[in-house]
């Protein structure tokens, strides 16, 4: 009886510890994303003044305004051009990850090496990933400025060298450079980041025994990296691949925001861009909510598929 009464005493005290975590993940998760969900299916204006919600039910109609076309002068047009267009933007942007992966993977080998200093090396690394982001997109605005930056100052110097008259591009002013100068950056943040510290301990993980085994069999640096070292680290790699297309879907905002305000001419804006567009800049928050469900449902259904499939080629 004792110990039946110790135990209730030991779960109340357990539950009422958790109780603050549950009821803040009902109140500020779990609400606003079902009020999302409700708002998806509503014409909802936010008028300015007095700051009311307009709300009127219109079933899956900005689902269809969203994805839908219409015939126009005997062609078919999307109803929302700019949306298509900025999927486009933010699946363009996304095609960086594989290189950010990759070089993530060879700093980390880099790093895991018993050299002299390594660890000011890692700290160094690591620096990009623990600044304030605004101030980083400020640090490369300055890079990428036409007339007094960085990188147009070492192309006319350069050019100079071997006796031409190089300049550089208008790199966030121009269409054809915004989103590679964006993806620059990106990846500069990205190499020793997060990613580079979980392949490293990724790396640290394998028992020695198995390249010592590797060794035995005569297998060289390229075949310990195929038939070890990639297997062992294939878990982490899944996980990062994830959690990269992820981010790549919800990520653009901050960099486009500060940097180039979406533009030119709508090259930089993503599809949470246009979340924000269409909810603070435009008022429309019912279309705006429809934009993030469909935003959810890709990133579900990519992560459904990748789990599907993916994960046949990691060994655990």
């Amino acid at each position: 009886m004792k110990a039946w009464k110790a135990k209730n005493i030991e779960s109340a005290v357990a539950y009422t510890f958790l109780l603050p975590n549950l009821l803040g993940f009902l109140i500020f998760t779990s609400l606003p994303v079902l009020a999302s969900l409700f708002l998806s299916f509503m014409d909802a204006q936010l008028v300015p003044w007095p700051q009311v919600l307009s709300t009127k039910f219109v079933g899956f109609d900005n689902f269809i305004k969203l994805l839908g076309f219409h015939c126009h002068n005997g062609a078919w047009a999307a109803n929302d051009p700019k949306f298509w267009k900025f999927t486009g933007n933010t699946i363009f942007l996304m095609m960086v990850i594989p290189i950010q992966i990759f070089s993530s993977l060879i700093l980390a080998i880099i790093m895991n090496q018993k050299l002299k200093g390594i660890t000011a090396f890692r700290t160094i690394y690591f620096l990009p990933t623990i600044s304030n982001g605004v101030a980083i997109c400020l640090l490369w605005q300055w890079i990428y400025n036409p007339n007094f930056g960085l990188l147009n100052s070492m192309i006319a110097k350069l050019g100079s060298m071997l006796g031409f008259a190089w300049e550089g591009p208008l790199w966030l002013s121009s269409i054809a450079w915004a989103k590679p100068s964006l993806m620059l950056m990106s990846l500069w943040v990205a190499i020793g980041g997060y990613n580079t510290i979980l392949y490293l301990a990724a790396l640290q993980n394998i028992p020695k025994d198995f390249y010592e085994a590797a060794e035995i069999d005569g297998a060289n640096g390229w075949q310990k990296f195929w038939s070890v070292t990639w297997p062992m680290i294939s878990p982490t790699t899944f996980f990062i691949t994830i959690m990269s297309i992820i981010w790549g879907f919800q990520g653009g905002f901050e960099q486009a925001y500060i940097m180039t305000r979406g533009g030119p001419n709508g090259a930089t804006t993503t599809l949470e861009y246009y979340i924000y567009n269409n909810l603070y800049e435009w008022h429309h928050v019912g279309y705006a909510a429809s934009v993030a469900w469909f935003l959810f449902i890709i990133i579900f259904i990519i992560t459904i598929i990748n789990w599907r499939f993916g994960g046949k080629l990691v060994q655990y």
